[in-house]
């Protein structure tokens, strides 16, 4: 029980995944607030932390939970516990609206190609207004 409660005594922070690049691990920005000592304006802070991600879940952009732990090489002290939200879904919507301009870009050019331009040979002059 006591090592239940040392467990929940752990940091945790709420962050954005910016590099996934390494295996198994991800470097999360925090950012928070302080008072500027002269004007007392907030100001934003970002620290980066390493944190392990052994399933390899979260991408960039995510927006994750790290908790706390072992150190567990020279720079990670922290672990990934929860994806609280993706943006995989965002990036194939983005894909699809570009192959629907893809396509409709085509339509057009297809319509262009098949309207006969009015040249001067091609119009023939009517009897009637003579």
């Amino acid at each position: 029980m006591e090592s239940n409660m040392q467990r929940n005594r752990r940091k945790t922070r709420i962050g954005r995944v910016i590099s996934d690049k390494m295996d198994n691990s991800v470097v999360v920005e925090i950012e928070w607030r302080q008072n500027h000592r002269l004007y007392s304006k907030s100001v934003k802070k970002f620290t980066k932390l390493h944190a392990d991600d052994s399933k390899n879940l979260s991408s960039v952009g995510d927006l994750v939970n790290i908790m706390e732990t072992r150190p567990l090489s020279k720079t990670k002290r922290w672990r990934v516990t929860e994806v609280i939200s993706s943006t995989n879904l965002g990036g194939t919507e983005i894909l699809d609206s570009l192959n629907e301009t893809v396509a409709i870009d085509n339509l057009e050019e297809e319509a262009s190609d098949s309207q006969e331009t009015t040249t001067p040979e091609n119009i023939e002059e009517d009897p009637s207004e003579q």
